[in-house]
C-alpha cells in the first residue's frame, strides 16, 4: 500500500480507537486499491467503525474484509466471471471477500460497500454481487479553457479554477466516486502548453521557468487521475500551430499544409508521450483546418496527415500509448480504416461518432451523426465490424449549462438502443460549456457547492453510474438523495429529476438541430439554423413561433407542425408518428406532475438545510418551461391551421394560448432572476450587445413578440 493510504486509515485508527474494529486484509501497493481503502475508511467511521489494515502474510483467520486478485484465466467454480474493473463481493461465513482481477476493480468493490454503508447498511447486511462494466471507456469531454475551440467569456472565466489542483483532485474524486474512468482533455493545440520540442523551443511562449510550472501541474494531474484508476488523454484538433510558432518560424496557425508543420506536430506528438509517462493516450480530430468546408483536402489527404504526424509520432515515441481518432466530417470511413489498420496499435483505437450530432440529451435513436454535413448516417463506420478499433458515442450537451438534470430512464434506454458490438465507450461533456467555476448562481444560503461540476452532481451520478452498471436501480439514486437532503425526500425528488429532465429532450428531439449554436434547449435558444434557412429570421438567438412551426423534427418517430397540419387538411389518415398536439398534451401532464411533487418536496425545505431549495426550484422551473413548450406547440399548430385554411376561430386559439405563454415565462423569470446571474453564452456573443450574456428575463420581449405577431396577422 502507499504510505499516504496507510497514514490515513492509521490516524483513523488513532482518533476513534474506542471504535469496534474491521479488519482489512490487502496486499497491493496500488494508487486505486488506496483509494478504496481511505473511502471505505470514511465511511465505517461514520458507523462508529474503524479499520486496521493486515496483509495477507498475517495469521490472521477472521479478517473482516479481504480483498483478492484473481486470476482472469482461472475457472470461477459457477460464479459470473469477473471482467476488466469488474468485482464480486462474497460473504464467507461473516468474512466479506472482494474479488477483482485488477487493481481498478477491487477499488470498485470497496466503493460498493462503502456505498452500502452510507445507505444505511452494516457489514452483516451486505449481500453477494457481482458487477462488470456496462461500458469500457466511461468518458468525461472536458475542455480546457486556455487556447480553447470555442474562445468567449463562457470559456475565459474558468481559466484560474482549471490551473487549480484542488479543482481537479475534487473532480477526479467525483470521476471515482461515479465510475467514470476516462478523462479527456480538449483544446485546439496543446503541445505549446506541455513540452518544448528539439527542434522548434520557440513554439512554446512560456520562459523556462513558467514551462517548469505548467509541467508540474501537468505531470501532477496524471498522476492524481492514475492514482484513481482513471485514463487521462489529451486530444488536439489537428493543422494548427501556436501564434508563437508562426512568429519564430513563419507559416499560417491554421491549415499550413507545409513540411515544417508536419515535422513539429510530430516532433511534439512524440515529446509529449515521452515526456508525461502517466499520460494514457492521446487524440486528434478531423474536421475544422482541414479545408472541411471548402473542400481543400480530401478525406485520404487528411487521413494521410494524421498518418504523417499523429500516427508517426506515436511510433517515434519511447512507448506505446492509446489513439483516440474522432470521425467528425469524415466525409470517407475507409479512409480512416486503413490508417487505424496500419497504425500498430497495442490497444484497438477510439473513434468517437456524435451521436445525434452536438444534441445527444434529445432522442435515444440515432437520428444523425457530425461525420457528413448532412448528418447522414455512414453503416461502414460499423459494418464490417471493425477490428483495429471501436466506436465510443459522444453525448455532447448544449442544452443546459445552468439548471440540473438527471434522467436515468433515458440513460438505461440510450445503453439498451445503442450497445452494439463495436461499441465499448461514451463520452459526455460540452462544447460550450465548462463545468469549472460556477459563475451562474449568486452566493446564498442555499448555494452550499464550490465547483459547478458539484451542483450539477445527478448528471454525472446517473451517466457514470449506469454506463458502470447498467443494472442499477432507482432506489440507489433515491438514496444518494436522501443522504443529501433527509427522510423522505428520495423517490419524490428522483421522480420529479426524471419528469424535469424530459424538458430539454423533447425540445431537441422535436426541434432538429445539428451544430453547437443550432440549439440551447433550456433557453429555448438557436442562434444559427440547421435547415431552413428562409424560415431563420436572425431576429434574436430566441426560437421564435415561425420557426417552430417550419422546423423539421430530430427523432423521426415525431411529426412536425407543418406536416401535421398539411396532414389533416390534405385527410391523409392517420399516421404512425406521434403529432405535435400529443407531445404538447404529454409535456403539459409531465410538467403539472412535477409541480405536484413539489408540494410535498417544498414542506421538507424548512427541516433541511442546504442546497435542496435551489434544486427545487430548478425542477419548477423545467415545470414552466415545459408549460411553455407545451403551449407554444398547441399555438404553433392553431396558428398554422389558421394561415393554411383561413380559420379565424384558430388564430384566436394561438392567441390564448400565447398569453398563456407569456405567463408561463414570467414564472420561469420569477424562479430564476433573484438566484442566477445574466452570464455569458458561447453560442450568442455575436448577436449584439443586448445578447452577450443570457438569462430568461432578457428574452421576455421575444416572447411577446410571437404574441404580437400573432395578433397583427391576417
Amino acid at each position: 500500500m502507499k504510505k499516504i493510504a496507510l497514514i490515513g486509515i492509521c490516524s483513523i485508527c488513532l482518533c476513534f480507537s474506542s471504535f469496534s474494529q474491521v479488519k482489512l486484509v490487502v496486499d497491493y501497493d496500488s494508487g486505486p486499491v488506496s483509494h478504496g481503502v481511505v473511502a471505505l475508511g470514511k465511511a465505517l467511521v461514520k458507523k462508529g467503525e474503524s479499520v486496521k489494515l493486515y496483509s495477507h502474510s498475517d495469521p490472521l483467520e477472521d479478517a473482516g474484509i479481504r480483498v483478492i486478485l484473481v486470476d482472469p484465466a482461472a475457472p470461477n467454480k459457477g460464479q459470473k466471471e469477473i471482467e476488466k474493473e469488474g468485482y464480486s463481493i462474497e460473504n464467507q461465513k461473516g468474512e466479506i471477500h472482494v474479488k477483482a482481477t485488477d487493481e481498478i476493480g477491487a477499488m470498485y468493490g470497496l466503493l460498493a460497500i462503502s456505498d452500502e454503508l452510507r445507505h444505511g447498511k452494516g457489514l452483516a447486511d451486505i449481500k453477494d454481487q457481482a458487477v462488470n462494466p456496462a461500458m469500457e471507456y466511461r468518458i468525461v469531454k472536458f475542455n480546457l479553457p486556455w487556447s480553447p475551440y470555442r474562445d468567449s467569456e463562457a470559456t475565459r472565466i474558468h481559466t484560474k479554477v482549471c490551473r487549480d489542483l484542488n479543482f481537479w483532485e475534487r473532480f477526479l474524486d467525483m470521476m471515482v466516486e461515479n465510475r467514470l474512468n476516462v478523462l479527456s482533455l480538449w483544446n485546439n493545440h496543446p503541445f505549446p502548453y506541455m513540452v518544448r520540442t528539439e527542434n522548434f523551443p520557440d513554439a512554446s511562449p512560456f520562459d523556462q521557468r513558467e514551462m517548469e510550472e505548467w509541467q508540474d501541474f501537468w505531470h501532477s494531474l496524471f498522476r492524481m487521475a492514475k492514482d484513481r484508476g482513471i485514463q487521462t488523454f489529451i486530444v488536439n484538433w489537428n493543422i494548427v500551430v501556436s501564434p508563437s510558432f508562426v512568429e519564430a518560424y513563419g507559416g499560417e496557425e491554421y491549415n499550413d499544409l507545409s513540411e515544417q508543420v508536419i515535422q513539429y506536430t510530430r516532433e511534439s506528438v512524440a515529446t509529449l508521450i515521452d515526456e508525461y509517462p502517466d499520460l494514457t493516450g492521446i487524440g486528434v480530430t478531423l474536421a475544422d483546418w482541414m479545408g472541411t468546408f471548402d473542400e481543400k483536402m480530401t478525406p485520404e489527404e487528411r487521413e494521410g496527415w494524421i498518418e504523417e504526424t499523429f500516427v508517426q509520432g506515436m511510433k517515434d515515441a519511447e512507448r506505446k500509448v492509446k489513439f483516440l481518432h474522432r470521425s467528425v466530417l469524415a466525409g470517407d470511413p475507409m479512409a480512416m480504416r486503413e490508417v487505424l489498420a496500419n497504425a500498430e496499435l497495442e490497444d484497438p483505437a477510439l473513434v468517437e461518432i456524435k451521436f445525434n450530432w452536438s444534441h445527444g440529451h434529445s432522442t435515444p435513436k440515432l437520428a444523425i451523426t457530425h461525420d457528413y454535413h448532412s448528418g447522414e448516417l455512414d453503416q461502414r463506420f460499423w459494418d464490417p465490424i471493425p477490428e483495429d478499433y471501436n466506436i465510443q458515442w459522444m453525448i455532447r450537451n448544449e442544452d443546459f449549462f445552468i439548471l440540473r438534470w438527471g434522467q436515468p430512464d433515458f440513460v438505461r434506454e440510450h445503453l439498451k438502443e445503442n450497445n452494439h458490438t463495436y461499441v465499448n465507450g461514451y463520452f459526455i461533456g460540452s462544447e460550450g460549456y465548462i463545468p469549472a467555476l460556477d459563475y451562474s448562481h449568486v452566493p446564498s444560503p442555499q448555494k452550499t457547492w464550490q465547483y459547478a461540476f458539484e451542483k450539477q452532481w445527478m448528471f454525472y451520478k446517473v451517466w457514470g453510474r449506469l454506463l458502470y452498471d447498467d443494472g442499477l436501480p432507482d432506489h440507489y439514486f433515491e438514496d444518494e438523495i436522501t443522504l443529501r437532503y433527509g427522510e423522505g425526500t428520495g423517490k419524490g425528488l428522483l421522480k420529479a429529476y426524471k419528469l424535469a429532465s424530459n424538458v430539454p429532450m423533447r425540445l431537441a428531439s422535436f426541434y432538429r438541430a445539428t451544430w453547437d449554436y443550432t440549439l440551447y434547449a433550456e433557453g429555448f435558444l438557436a442562434p444559427e439554423p440547421s435547415n431552413h434557412e428562409a424560415f431563420f429570421d436572425r431576429s434574436s438567438p430566441f426560437i421564435s413561433l415561425e420557426e417552430l412551426v417550419n422546423h423539421e423534427t430530430l427523432d423521426p418517430g415525431l411529426m412536425s407542425i407543418s406536416d401535421f397540419v398539411k396532414s389533416k387538411l390534405q385527410e391523409n389518415g392517420v399516421s404512425e408518428k406521434m403529432g405535435p398536439l400529443d407531445l404538447a398534451d404529454l409535456a403539459e401532464i409531465e410538467a403539472k406532475e412535477i409541480l405536484e411533487l413539489l408540494g410535498d418536496l417544498r414542506r421538507m425545505e424548512s427541516n433541511y438545510s442546504g442546497a435542496l431549495q435551489s434544486e427545487l426550484d430548478d425542477m419548477e422551473t423545467w415545470a414552466y418551461l415545459g408549460l411553455y413548450f407545451a403551449d407554444k406547440v398547441r399555438a404553433g399548430v392553431a396558428w398554422e391551421f389558421h394561415r393554411q385554411a383561413e380559420n379565424r376561430v384558430k388564430k384566436d386559439e394561438a392567441i390564448s394560448y400565447l398569453e398563456r405563454c407569456v405567463g408561463h415565462w414570467d414564472e420561469v423569470i420569477r424562479l430564476t432572476k433573484d438566484r442566477y446571474r445574466s452570464v455569458p453564452h458561447v453560442s450568442t456573443e455575436h448577436y449584439g450587445e443586448e445578447f452577450t450574456t443570457f438569462s430568461w428575463e432578457q428574452f421576455r420581449p421575444q416572447v411577446v413578440r410571437d404574441l404580437e405577431i400573432v395578433k397583427k396577422s391576417k
